[in-house]
């Protein structure tokens, strides 16, 4: 993971994402570089654009999180339990009776 966020801040900072780089970032981050860590790294950023593909990332977010959001709104809603007038009027005899007790 280590080489990930290297590789991300080599491209925030505007440098290109060479082996080299890579080992002197992990290294400045107290850590010993694997070599071969950083050539596999490089190799898979080949011909990628990092500000693309997070830009990318960030509004596959935004979509995949307004569906959710409505149906959670919408949830509360639909799992409400509805009222028949039966068990309304049944509550309210309920109550009263239980008013009753108190001056009886």
């Amino acid at each position: 993971m280590e080489y990930v966020y290297a590789a991300l801040l080599l491209d925030a900072a505007g440098k290109e994402v060479t082996e080299q780089g890579l080992m002197d970032v992990v290294k400045a981050a107290g850590l010993t570089p694997e070599e071969a860590r950083a050539k596999a790294m490089v190799a898979s950023l080949k011909g990628v654009n990092i500000k693309d593909v997070i830009k990318n990332a960030q509004s596959m977010q935004m979509q995949a999180a307004a569906p959710s959001a409505a149906a959670a709104g919408a949830a509360p809603a639909a799992a409400a339990p509805k009222k028949d007038a039966e068990a309304e009027k049944k509550s309210e005899e309920e109550a009263a009776s239980g008013l009753a007790s108190l001056f009886g």
